[in-house]
């Protein structure tokens, strides 16, 4: 495990460890609460509860967002470096 460190979430302050960077740790924290943040301002009244569970889809739709486009930008590299092989071994040949 990694250094404590001290992250603030909804104006409460916790102190984590684990085994990313501290940056990284400090950039996840502030994207959780940004997240926390846009939910409790467009939905008022909601409890904490389901304050959290409507973040955690949010940040769970972002991160499959964001392997699909990279599963789809992997298929097309390796469909043009598949054409690129192949006119270069036609004009090898």
């Amino acid at each position: 495990m990694g250094e404590k460190v001290r992250i603030k979430i909804q104006d409460r302050e916790y102190v984590v460890r684990g085994s990313d960077e501290r940056e990284q740790i400090l950039r996840v924290a502030a994207y959780v609460d940004r997240k926390l943040k846009e939910i409790s301002d467009s939905k008022k009244g909601l409890s904490v509860d389901k304050t959290a569970i409507l973040a955690a889809l949010d940040i769970a739709g972002d991160y499959l967002q964001l392997i699909k486009e990279k599963e789809d930008l992997l298929a097309e590299v390796n469909s043009r470096s598949q054409r690129l092989i192949q006119g270069l071994n036609r004009a090898l040949s």
